[in-house]
């Protein structure tokens, strides 16, 4: 029986339905004509006709070749910004979407990292409800300076990235504006263009960094990458080295005077700014004086100066594995606002009268000068808190013993500790790691954190509940939100798996559990994955002008207050303070909001490039190690490999699932487990394992392990695999 000819309508849908399909296809006329049924002359030229009408309408556009194809731009679109894969898929991240928008490399339009996009949807994909689209427009080029290494090939060159986020190598033109530069150097370069036509990026070299490999190169290097800076404009250091550092009769006069109290600085034996101290006296009704003083920075730092502006920038220091960049010039970090020995320097304070039980009675809060009397390192306060004697010792263990009592509290109040070693490197001069070192938090180092902490909640209390009688008072709070029910219900099915069963129904018993469970995993093998797991399941702190408590402090008011050399932030809570205490009107809100989101993104660079920092050198450390074996525990896994962090030095690197020989392993989200396909075997987040080194890649910052085999707990032995 003849099927009934289709109408043009239904034809005209059949031709569409496909091409929404496929948005990225290029279909001949004929392959549209057999959709709506045989390739006749007069099928053809209805489809033909049909084609036609679409592109009149806007609908559909003409492609290569006498091809058609669906008009991405009358598909659902978006603006938002594109997130570079290793593999060159790009994640689009829009605003309001639960889900980013993920577009196969050949549908990214060019598009590189950073840069803000148009992306039409196209399609959904089932199961996962993965959200498929394709770029139709690049709105706007990131300006993105790229660190790689020059390779020459006559009259041009190519630029190499470093970064993973930039499969793309780009082209230079060699000119006689391009920097004297060598094959093999690491040199900095912007994408200026990408023609539509062209396989790479266009661009220009802008700074030679120096020799791949040294040092000195590739920190700065590091730095670019992130878009940091490595050192001050000679504008910065003029205005630094021109700000007046002589006290004045008045501003001995408009101070509290602690010159006569005893004071003294506790910090590491490498440190060479010292922005906080602490004084203590007996009070004359039998109770004690603890002042917190940090640097009056603000008094040097004048709104609208060269200096400010550039503190503006950079937001906060950043700590290298092998250096600090100040976030303020030398003369103002190690010089004027430094509370060196014996120098009378100007302070910004916060002073609390306490019982002997650490009870606050009292508090006061405004300018100082002071004149320390003892400059302590950790070890130093920490040898007196041991054996009780040395200099200042009685106020040494009376500062501790307070500090342990709200350290008690704190933590009895729902704050949660994450207490994990901290690995540095031994480096020799020229930087190259010849070992590796853990620093313990030790009491010295809890004394410090104690008042801090203390002064930070104290102030950002003392404004907040007041400013808010008046009318909401605009300041500046260290936020940190709930952790997400989500995530927690997550790592509650996990830490089952080792036999601990955490309750995470009510939010405010959370903390306490998390504290019990890291209590119970002490010193166990499966100690550091579940911490690390933990701190992942928590939200991330960021400063702001909404108020809505630290939850993993457990303070309901939380500033930074009390590190003004090294962030921004606590420059402007000092600013904030100042005017409360003057009277003077509230600070504009949306000015300190800005400010506070440039902040926070300037510390989460700042973070990223301390971790690149010492993925580094844990590379360069392993270069000379490949063929050896080390055994580590399971750190990671995702769909391309299994991380594994060694046990002796805490180095992580990647088994990738494609080097698993023995079997076919697939990536088991839900149980944090890859499971070969075969055999069944698994390896499972925390598991002990042996692995050889396979390659030390310092350009990627890249370490590659092979599996040699899974490790039982109870007997040592390996249980090699077979390939």
């Amino acid at each position: 029986m003849k099927m009934p000819a289709l109408s043009i309508e239904q034809r005209r849908e059949i031709i569409l339905d496909r091409m929404r399909k496929e948005p990225t296809a290029r279909f001949s006329l004929r392959e549209l004509t057999l959709l709506c049924g045989d390739g006749s002359a007069d099928n053809k030229s209805i489809t033909a006709d049909i084609l036609h009408q679409l592109l009149d309408e806007g609908v559909v556009a003409t492609a290569s070749r006498g091809r058609w194809m669906i008009n991405l731009n009358e598909l659902p679109s978006f603006v938002g910004t594109a997130r570079m894969q290793a593999g060159g898929n790009l994640y689009v991240q829009v605003e309001g979407f639960d889900k980013d928008i993920l577009v196969y490399s050949e549908d990214a339009g060019h598009a590189l990292n950073d840069d803000i996009v148009r992306v039409s949807i196209v399609r959904t994909r089932r199961g996962s409800g993965q959200i498929m689209g394709v770029v139709t427009d690049i709105v706007e080029r990131a300006k993105q300076r790229y660190v790689g290494t020059v390779e020459f090939h006559n009259s041009y060159a190519f630029v190499k990235p470093d970064s993973r986020r930039m499969p793309h190598d780009i082209f230079v033109k060699i000119t006689d504006q391009t920097p004297a530069i060598r094959d093999g150097q690491k040199v900095l370069a912007v994408v200026d263009d990408w023609d539509i036509n062209s396989r790479n990026p266009t661009g220009r070299i802008t700074e030679v960094l120096g020799e791949a490999g040294d040092n000195e190169t590739e920190m700065h290097a590091i730095l670019a990458e992130f878009g940091l800076p490595y050192r001050f404009d000679p504008e910065v250091e003029q205005d630094a080295q021109a700000i007046d550092g002589r006290l004045t009769a008045e501003d001995y006069a408009s101070r509290r005077d602690f010159r006569e109290v005893t004071t003294f600085t506790i910090d590491p034996d490498d440190a060479k700014d010292f922005d906080d101290a602490l004084s203590i006296r007996r009070t004359e009704e039998g109770f004690w004086e603890v002042g917190v003083h940090i640097a009056d920075v603000t008094h040097y730092v004048r709104p609208e100066s060269v200096v400010e502006s550039e503190a503006v920038e950079r937001a906060t220091s950043v700590y290298l594995v092998d250096r600090t960049i100040p976030m303020l010039p030398e003369r103002l970090s190690n010089e004027l606002c430094s509370l060196r020995p014996h120098e009378e320097k100007l302070c910004f304070s916060a002073v609390f009268t306490m019982n002997d039980q650490a009870d606050v009675l009292d508090s006061w809060f405004g300018r100082t000068v002071i004149c320390s009397d003892r400059r302590f390192t950790y070890a130093e306060a920490q040898q007196i808190i041991e054996t009780g004697h040395g200099d200042f010792a009685t106020e040494v263990l009376k500062l501790n013993e307070l500090a342990q009592i709200l350290r008690k509290e704190r933590f009895a109040k729902g704050a949660i500790g994450f207490e994990r070693e901290e690995v540095r490197f031994v480096l020799d001069e020229k930087g190259k790691p010849l070992g590796v070192k853990f620093k313990v938090a030790k009491e010295s180092n809890q004394l410090i954190e104690e008042f801090m902490l203390l002064a930070n909640r104290s102030v950002a209390e003392f404004v907040g509940k007041k400013g808010r009688r008046a009318s909401g008072r605009t300041f500046v709070y260290r936020i940190h939100d709930k952790p997400d029910g989500e995530k927690l219900a997550k790592f509650s099915e996990f830490v089952l798996k080792f036999g601990h069963y955490i309750k995470t129904d009510k939010p405010a018993a959370v903390a306490k559990e998390l504290n019990r469970l890291m209590k119970k995993v002490k010193g166990s093998v499966e100690e550091n994955v579940i911490s690390i797991l933990a701190v992942k399941s928590m939200a991330k702190a960021v400063y702001s002008t909404d108020n809505i408590g630290h939850y993993g402090l457990a303070f309901p008011y939380y500033a930074h207050f009390t590190s003004p050399i090294r962030r921004y932030p606590d420059m402007m809570v000092h600013r904030l303070l100042a005017d409360f205490l003057a009277g003077e009107p509230a600070g504009d809100k949306a000015k300190y909001e800005k400010l506070c989101e440039h902040s926070t993104e300037m510390e989460i660079k700042a973070a990223d490039a301390e971790r690149a920092s010492i993925k580094y050198k844990m590379v360069e450390f392993m270069e000379d190690k490949i063929g050896q074996e080390f055994d580590g525990h399971i750190s990671g896994i995702s769909d391309w490999g299994i991380f594994v962090e060694l046990d002796d030095t805490h180095i992580e690197g990647m088994v990738a699932m494609r080097d698993m020989a023995d079997d076919f392993y697939n990536f088991d989200e839900a149980n944090y487990a890859a499971v070969g396909k075969r055999t069944g075997r698994k390896f499972t987040l925390g598991d002990g394992v042996r692995i050889r080194v396979k390659q030390a890649n310092l350009r990627l910052r890249q370490l590659d392990f092979e599996m040699v085999g899974s490790i039982d707990f109870a007997t040592g032995r390996v249980n090699e695999i077979g390939y």
